[in-house]
């Protein structure tokens, strides 16, 4: 059995295929992002769910691209959990922005793949490699135009009065947003940047507001600055996307590209039915 796993901050998707590629079962677990979580919770993970567990010593093959796997040392982390929990099995652990390059680029062809989800990166993919400018420091310094900088901004406006009132009174119907409540999930629980990130959902259900639409455009235009200008051929080769905060904003994110001459690529909300076909063809 191959497991295929697309393993963002808040959630992971893995496929299960046979040694053919004939697809086996679906199933989801939490994010396993190493940068945020403790080895027991990860594991923890894992072993709740059914289908992972009832299967775990007939996997000979797992493909594993998560977020938060930039670094070896992460990448050896996770390789040594899942060596313990899927014995029988090599495991290969590569950054999310593999998984959305293989979704969403011919090999051999050049481009920039972005993700904005929870979080937020971008690489430049010459047809064989990745190359990045910018190096994550994590989700409190960076991440911009991802659902957590979107989430933070909202909270902060609110906070410090600068949202319009009638917005404000919605959003605080929406949420609890008391400060104990805040601090307690940004400071005392797991998944701070996950949290922030749920408060993102309230910036795209009220998208055509004014003010939700300047925050979009600032947030946007500053991941355009940030991370896809860094690149010399940022205006000449294909833009894409992966993640949710660019799907369900897809629109405005279009409208961002093409103010700053960028060449929109495809835009996806998950990157695993790529990933799928990609694993199929070298089975």
């Amino acid at each position: 059995m191959i497991l295929i796993v697309d393993s963002g901050a808040t959630k992971s998707d893995w496929i299960a295929l046979t040694e053919k590629g004939e697809r086996l079962f679906l199933t989801q677990t939490l994010g396993l992002s190493p940068e945020v979580l403790t080895r027991p919770v990860i594991e923890d993970r894992l072993a709740n769910n059914f289908e992972l567990s009832k299967n775990r010593e007939d996997v000979t093959a797992l493909y594993f691209y998560g977020a938060g796997c930039g670094t070896e040392r992460m990448q050896t982390l996770l390789k040594d959990i899942f060596k313990s929990f899927f014995p029988n099995a090599i495991a290969e652990v590569c950054e999310d922005t593999y998984a959305a390059v293989y979704a969403t680029t011919n090999i051999g062809d050049q481009s920039i793949v972005c993700i904005l989800g929870t979080g937020s990166n971008c690489s430049y993919y010459d047809g064989e490699k990745l190359h990045q400018k910018v190096t994550s420091l994590g989700y409190i310094p960076m991440d911009d135009g991802s659902g957590n900088f979107f989430g933070r901004k909202l909270i902060r406006d609110y906070y410090f009065n600068k949202m319009p009132k009638e917005l404000a009174e919605k959003f605080a119907s929406e949420y609890n947003l008391e400060a104990d409540v805040i601090k307690e999930n940004l400071y005392k629980q797991p998944n701070p940047n996950t949290y922030l990130a749920t408060f993102a959902r309230f910036i795209v259900e009220n998208k055509e507001n004014a003010y939700c639409k300047g925050v979009i455009e600032k947030g946007f235009q500053q991941f355009i600055n940030n991370y896809i200008m860094q690149f010399d051929l940022a205006t000449k080769v294909p833009v894409s996307f992966v993640g949710s905060i660019a799907y369900f904003l897809r629109d405005e994110l279009k409208k961002a590209l093409e103010r700053n001459d960028l060449i929109v690529g495809q835009i996806l909300q998950k990157p695993i039915d790529g990933l799928v076909k990609f694993h199929q063809k070298s089975i």
